[in-house]
Protein backbone atom coordinates (compact mmCIF):
# COMPACT_ATOMS: atom_id res chain seq x y z
CA UNK A 1 0.00 0.00 0.00
CA UNK A 2 1.62 3.28 -1.11
CA UNK A 3 1.66 6.39 1.10
CA UNK A 4 -1.06 8.15 -0.91
CA UNK A 5 -3.42 5.17 -0.49
CA UNK A 6 -2.64 4.97 3.25
CA UNK A 7 -3.51 8.65 3.69
CA UNK A 8 -6.70 8.29 1.67
CA UNK A 9 -7.70 5.24 3.73
CA UNK A 10 -7.14 7.12 6.99
CA UNK A 11 -9.17 10.11 5.82
CA UNK A 12 -11.98 7.93 4.53
CA UNK A 13 -12.09 5.92 7.75
CA UNK A 14 -12.08 9.06 9.89
CA UNK A 15 -14.88 10.57 7.79
CA UNK A 16 -16.89 7.37 8.13
CA UNK A 17 -16.52 7.47 11.92
CA UNK A 18 -17.67 11.10 12.05
CA UNK A 19 -20.62 10.37 9.81
CA UNK A 20 -21.64 7.25 11.73
CA UNK A 21 -21.37 9.20 14.99
CA UNK A 22 -23.59 11.93 13.57
CA UNK A 23 -26.04 9.36 12.27
CA UNK A 24 -26.15 7.71 15.70
CA UNK A 25 -26.81 11.02 17.43
CA UNK A 26 -29.51 11.90 14.92
CA UNK A 27 -31.10 8.50 15.44
CA UNK A 28 -32.09 9.35 19.00
CA UNK A 29 -35.85 10.00 18.93
CA UNK A 30 -35.69 13.16 21.05
CA UNK A 31 -32.93 14.90 19.10
CA UNK A 32 -33.63 18.63 18.80
CA UNK A 33 -36.81 18.57 20.93
CA UNK A 34 -37.09 20.54 24.17
CA UNK A 35 -39.11 19.20 27.08
CA UNK A 36 -40.41 21.29 30.00
CA UNK A 37 -41.30 19.43 33.23
CA UNK A 38 -43.48 20.98 35.92
CA UNK A 39 -43.91 19.95 39.53
CA UNK A 40 -45.46 21.23 42.73
CA UNK A 41 -43.50 23.29 45.22
CA UNK A 42 -42.99 20.14 47.33
CA UNK A 43 -39.24 19.59 47.10
CA UNK A 44 -39.73 15.90 47.84
CA UNK A 45 -41.28 15.51 44.37
CA UNK A 46 -38.10 16.67 42.64
CA UNK A 47 -36.52 13.21 42.81
CA UNK A 48 -39.41 11.58 40.93
CA UNK A 49 -39.39 14.36 38.35
CA UNK A 50 -35.64 14.21 37.70
CA UNK A 51 -35.62 10.44 37.22
CA UNK A 52 -38.06 10.96 34.34
CA UNK A 53 -35.99 13.86 33.02
CA UNK A 54 -32.81 11.75 33.00
CA UNK A 55 -34.55 8.98 31.06
CA UNK A 56 -35.80 11.51 28.50
CA UNK A 57 -32.25 12.85 28.14
CA UNK A 58 -31.07 9.32 27.34
CA UNK A 59 -33.57 9.42 24.47
CA UNK A 60 -31.95 12.60 23.18
CA UNK A 61 -34.44 15.16 24.49
CA UNK A 62 -33.23 18.53 25.74
CA UNK A 63 -34.90 18.63 29.16
CA UNK A 64 -35.25 21.96 30.94
CA UNK A 65 -35.16 22.39 34.70
CA UNK A 66 -38.55 21.67 36.31
CA UNK A 67 -40.76 24.67 36.97
CA UNK A 68 -42.36 24.72 40.41
CA UNK A 69 -46.03 25.69 40.26
CA UNK A 70 -49.31 25.04 42.01
CA UNK A 71 -50.93 21.75 40.94
CA UNK A 72 -53.81 23.59 39.25
CA UNK A 73 -51.32 25.60 37.21
CA UNK A 74 -49.38 22.43 36.42
CA UNK A 75 -52.38 20.74 34.86
CA UNK A 76 -53.39 23.87 32.97
CA UNK A 77 -49.83 24.38 31.68
CA UNK A 78 -49.51 20.79 30.46
CA UNK A 79 -52.95 20.95 28.86
CA UNK A 80 -52.03 24.08 26.91
CA UNK A 81 -48.60 22.80 25.91
CA UNK A 82 -46.77 25.45 27.93
CA UNK A 83 -45.27 22.49 29.83
CA UNK A 84 -44.67 18.93 28.67
CA UNK A 85 -45.31 16.70 31.67
CA UNK A 86 -46.10 16.44 35.36
CA UNK A 87 -44.35 13.39 36.80
CA UNK A 88 -46.43 13.20 39.97
CA UNK A 89 -50.10 13.32 39.11
CA UNK A 90 -51.94 11.85 42.11
CA UNK A 91 -54.90 9.68 41.19
CA UNK A 92 -57.67 9.47 42.06
CA UNK A 93 -56.89 12.46 44.33
CA UNK A 94 -56.39 14.81 41.35
CA UNK A 95 -59.36 13.47 39.39
CA UNK A 96 -61.27 16.77 39.52
CA UNK A 97 -58.20 18.84 38.59
CA UNK A 98 -57.52 16.51 35.65
CA UNK A 99 -61.09 16.71 34.40
CA UNK A 100 -61.39 20.48 34.85
CA UNK A 101 -58.18 21.05 32.84
CA UNK A 102 -59.49 19.04 29.87
CA UNK A 103 -59.14 15.37 30.80
CA UNK A 104 -58.33 12.73 28.22
CA UNK A 105 -58.91 15.18 25.35
CA UNK A 106 -55.74 17.09 26.22
CA UNK A 107 -53.69 14.73 28.41
CA UNK A 108 -51.78 11.49 27.85
CA UNK A 109 -51.88 9.33 31.00
CA UNK A 110 -50.87 5.67 30.84
CA UNK A 111 -49.34 3.33 33.39
CA UNK A 112 -48.58 3.83 37.07
CA UNK A 113 -45.31 5.53 37.95
CA UNK A 114 -45.70 4.91 41.71
CA UNK A 115 -48.24 2.64 43.39
CA UNK A 116 -49.55 2.26 46.93
CA UNK A 117 -49.59 5.87 48.15
CA UNK A 118 -51.63 6.23 51.34
CA UNK A 119 -52.87 9.33 53.14
CA UNK A 120 -55.08 10.32 56.02
CA UNK A 121 -55.27 11.67 59.57
CA UNK A 122 -53.06 10.66 62.48
CA UNK A 123 -52.69 11.43 66.18
CA UNK A 124 -49.99 10.57 68.70
CA UNK A 125 -50.30 7.05 70.06
CA UNK A 126 -50.11 8.12 73.70
CA UNK A 127 -53.24 10.28 73.47
CA UNK A 128 -55.02 7.71 71.30
CA UNK A 129 -54.54 5.00 73.92
CA UNK A 130 -55.19 7.21 76.95
CA UNK A 131 -58.54 8.51 75.64
CA UNK A 132 -59.46 5.56 73.39
CA UNK A 133 -59.51 7.65 70.21
CA UNK A 134 -59.61 5.77 66.91
CA UNK A 135 -61.97 7.81 64.72
CA UNK A 136 -61.80 11.45 63.68
CA UNK A 137 -65.55 11.69 64.25
CA UNK A 138 -64.84 11.57 67.99
CA UNK A 139 -63.51 15.13 67.66
CA UNK A 140 -67.11 16.32 67.50
CA UNK A 141 -66.85 16.12 71.30
CA UNK A 142 -65.36 19.48 72.42
CA UNK A 143 -63.54 17.75 75.29
CA UNK A 144 -61.77 15.37 72.91
CA UNK A 145 -61.05 18.13 70.41
CA UNK A 146 -59.56 20.36 73.09
CA UNK A 147 -56.83 17.77 73.72
CA UNK A 148 -55.29 18.83 70.40
CA UNK A 149 -55.62 22.58 70.99
CA UNK A 150 -52.23 24.15 70.25
CA UNK A 151 -53.15 27.84 70.48
CA UNK A 152 -55.61 28.06 73.35
CA UNK A 153 -58.81 28.69 71.40
CA UNK A 154 -60.42 25.46 72.60
CA UNK A 155 -60.49 23.82 69.16
CA UNK A 156 -58.34 20.99 67.83
CA UNK A 157 -55.53 22.15 65.55
CA UNK A 158 -55.27 19.95 62.47
CA UNK A 159 -52.02 20.25 60.55
CA UNK A 160 -53.53 20.15 57.09
CA UNK A 161 -53.04 20.73 53.39
CA UNK A 162 -51.50 23.53 51.40
CA UNK A 163 -54.10 25.62 49.57
CA UNK A 164 -54.50 24.25 46.06
CA UNK A 165 -53.50 20.69 46.86
CA UNK A 166 -55.89 17.85 46.03
CA UNK A 167 -56.08 16.85 49.69
CA UNK A 168 -57.39 20.31 50.59
CA UNK A 169 -60.67 19.59 48.82
CA UNK A 170 -61.03 16.28 50.67
CA UNK A 171 -60.22 17.68 54.11
CA UNK A 172 -62.60 20.60 53.65
CA UNK A 173 -65.40 18.30 52.47
CA UNK A 174 -64.86 15.96 55.40
CA UNK A 175 -64.83 18.71 58.02
CA UNK A 176 -68.35 19.52 56.83
CA UNK A 177 -69.49 15.92 56.42
CA UNK A 178 -68.32 14.87 59.89
CA UNK A 179 -69.62 18.09 61.51
CA UNK A 180 -66.22 19.14 62.81
CA UNK A 181 -66.27 22.84 61.91
CA UNK A 182 -67.10 23.92 65.46
CA UNK A 183 -64.37 21.84 67.08
CA UNK A 184 -61.50 21.56 64.55
CA UNK A 185 -59.37 24.21 62.85
CA UNK A 186 -57.78 23.24 59.53
CA UNK A 187 -54.36 24.89 59.72
CA UNK A 188 -52.98 25.57 56.25
CA UNK A 189 -49.81 27.12 54.94
CA UNK A 190 -46.44 25.76 53.97
CA UNK A 191 -46.77 22.10 54.91
CA UNK A 192 -43.07 21.60 55.61
CA UNK A 193 -43.17 24.45 58.15
CA UNK A 194 -46.36 23.48 59.92
CA UNK A 195 -45.48 19.77 60.12
CA UNK A 196 -42.09 20.76 61.59
CA UNK A 197 -43.96 22.64 64.31
CA UNK A 198 -46.20 19.60 64.83
CA UNK A 199 -43.19 17.32 65.27
CA UNK A 200 -41.67 19.82 67.71
CA UNK A 201 -44.84 19.69 69.81
CA UNK A 202 -44.76 15.88 69.71
CA UNK A 203 -41.17 15.92 70.96
CA UNK A 204 -42.33 18.04 73.91
CA UNK A 205 -44.90 15.41 74.78
CA UNK A 206 -47.90 17.38 73.50
CA UNK A 207 -50.84 15.74 71.67
CA UNK A 208 -50.82 16.19 67.88
CA UNK A 209 -53.34 15.84 65.05
CA UNK A 210 -52.19 15.99 61.46
CA UNK A 211 -52.76 14.97 57.86
CA UNK A 212 -49.97 13.35 55.87
CA UNK A 213 -49.30 11.05 52.94
CA UNK A 214 -46.86 8.42 51.76
CA UNK A 215 -44.29 8.40 50.33
CA UNK A 216 -43.01 11.23 52.49
CA UNK A 217 -40.42 11.52 55.22
CA UNK A 218 -42.88 12.32 58.01
CA UNK A 219 -43.83 8.67 58.49
CA UNK A 220 -40.16 7.87 58.98
CA UNK A 221 -39.99 10.35 61.86
CA UNK A 222 -43.46 9.79 63.34
CA UNK A 223 -43.77 6.06 62.71
CA UNK A 224 -47.36 4.76 62.44
CA UNK A 225 -48.00 2.06 65.04
CA UNK A 226 -45.03 3.16 67.13
CA UNK A 227 -45.32 6.92 67.62
CA UNK A 228 -48.67 7.70 66.02
CA UNK A 229 -51.85 5.96 64.82
CA UNK A 230 -54.07 6.41 61.78
CA UNK A 231 -57.60 7.61 62.49
CA UNK A 232 -60.57 6.08 60.75
CA UNK A 233 -63.48 8.20 59.51
CA UNK A 234 -67.19 7.77 60.31
CA UNK A 235 -68.05 7.11 56.65
CA UNK A 236 -66.77 7.79 53.13
CA UNK A 237 -67.05 11.44 52.11
CA UNK A 238 -65.16 12.64 49.03
CA UNK A 239 -65.78 15.78 46.97
CA UNK A 240 -66.67 16.31 43.32
CA UNK A 241 -66.87 13.39 40.91
CA UNK A 242 -65.77 10.95 43.64
CA UNK A 243 -68.63 11.72 46.02
CA UNK A 244 -70.07 8.20 45.73
CA UNK A 245 -66.75 6.37 46.11
CA UNK A 246 -66.37 4.00 49.07
CA UNK A 247 -62.96 4.57 50.68
CA UNK A 248 -63.15 1.41 52.82
CA UNK A 249 -60.15 -0.89 52.53
CA UNK A 250 -60.37 -4.66 52.02
CA UNK A 251 -59.68 -5.15 55.75
CA UNK A 252 -62.75 -3.06 56.62
CA UNK A 253 -60.80 -0.03 57.82
CA UNK A 254 -61.77 3.36 56.39
CA UNK A 255 -59.24 6.18 56.61
CA UNK A 256 -61.22 8.57 54.40
CA UNK A 257 -58.90 8.54 51.39
CA UNK A 258 -58.51 6.15 48.50
CA UNK A 259 -55.15 4.50 47.92
CA UNK A 260 -53.45 6.59 45.28
CA UNK A 261 -51.11 6.00 42.38
CA UNK A 262 -48.81 8.60 40.90
CA UNK A 263 -49.08 8.82 37.15
CA UNK A 264 -47.05 10.80 34.64
CA UNK A 265 -49.41 13.25 32.96
CA UNK A 266 -48.18 14.58 29.62
CA UNK A 267 -49.47 16.89 26.92
CA UNK A 268 -51.42 14.70 24.50
CA UNK A 269 -50.15 16.38 21.33
CA UNK A 270 -46.55 15.94 22.49
CA UNK A 271 -47.19 12.28 23.31
CA UNK A 272 -48.77 11.63 19.92
CA UNK A 273 -45.81 13.24 18.15
CA UNK A 274 -43.23 11.53 20.38
CA UNK A 275 -44.10 7.83 20.72
CA UNK A 276 -40.75 7.05 22.40
CA UNK A 277 -41.44 9.54 25.20
CA UNK A 278 -45.03 8.31 25.47
CA UNK A 279 -43.80 4.73 25.88
CA UNK A 280 -41.34 5.86 28.54
CA UNK A 281 -44.09 7.62 30.48
CA UNK A 282 -46.18 4.45 30.32
CA UNK A 283 -43.58 1.92 31.51
CA UNK A 284 -41.54 3.78 34.14
CA UNK A 285 -42.16 2.53 37.68
CA UNK A 286 -40.51 3.70 40.91
CA UNK A 287 -40.62 1.73 44.15
CA UNK A 288 -42.47 3.80 46.74
CA UNK A 289 -39.97 2.72 49.41
CA UNK A 290 -37.09 4.14 47.37
CA UNK A 291 -38.87 7.50 47.31
CA UNK A 292 -39.45 7.43 51.06
CA UNK A 293 -35.77 6.64 51.63
CA UNK A 294 -34.72 9.57 49.45
CA UNK A 295 -37.20 11.85 51.21
CA UNK A 296 -35.76 10.78 54.55
CA UNK A 297 -32.27 11.83 53.41
CA UNK A 298 -33.72 15.23 52.56
CA UNK A 299 -35.31 15.52 55.99
CA UNK A 300 -31.89 14.95 57.55
CA UNK A 301 -30.34 17.90 55.73
CA UNK A 302 -29.38 16.44 52.36
CA UNK A 303 -31.91 18.66 50.60
CA UNK A 304 -29.98 21.04 48.34
CA UNK A 305 -30.37 20.89 44.56
CA UNK A 306 -26.94 19.28 44.37
CA UNK A 307 -27.94 16.70 47.00
CA UNK A 308 -31.10 15.75 45.11
CA UNK A 309 -29.16 15.50 41.84
CA UNK A 310 -26.73 13.15 43.61
CA UNK A 311 -29.63 11.07 44.93
CA UNK A 312 -30.98 10.74 41.38
CA UNK A 313 -27.62 9.75 39.94
CA UNK A 314 -27.07 7.29 42.79
CA UNK A 315 -30.46 5.70 42.23
CA UNK A 316 -29.84 5.35 38.48
CA UNK A 317 -26.44 3.78 39.11
CA UNK A 318 -27.91 1.30 41.59
CA UNK A 319 -30.79 0.47 39.24
CA UNK A 320 -28.99 0.80 35.92
CA UNK A 321 -30.36 -2.33 34.27
CA UNK A 322 -33.96 -1.34 35.06
CA UNK A 323 -33.37 2.25 33.93
CA UNK A 324 -31.71 1.10 30.69
CA UNK A 325 -34.59 -1.29 29.98
CA UNK A 326 -37.04 1.64 30.05
CA UNK A 327 -34.91 3.62 27.63
CA UNK A 328 -34.39 0.67 25.30
CA UNK A 329 -38.10 -0.15 25.16
CA UNK A 330 -38.83 3.49 24.37
CA UNK A 331 -36.23 3.54 21.59
CA UNK A 332 -37.75 0.45 19.99
CA UNK A 333 -41.10 2.21 19.61
CA UNK A 334 -39.46 5.02 17.62
CA UNK A 335 -37.90 2.66 15.06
Amino acid sequence: MNNLWKQTFKLTSASALVLSGAAFAASLPGEGITVQPVQSTVAEETFQTLVVSRALEELGYDVAEPREVDYNVAYTSVAKGDATFLAVGWFPLHADKYTMAGGDDVFYRQGEYVSGAAQGYLIDKKTAEQFNISNIGQLQDPKIAKLFDANGDGKADLTGCNPGWGCEMVVEAQLDAYKLRDTVTHNQGNYAAIIADTISRYNKGEPILYYTWTPYWVSGVLVPGKDVVWLEVPFSALPGERKDVDTSLPNGKNYGFEMNSMKIVANKTFANQNPAAAKLFEIMKLDINHISAQNMMMSKGKNSSADIEAHVEGWIKANRSLFDSWVEQAKQVAK
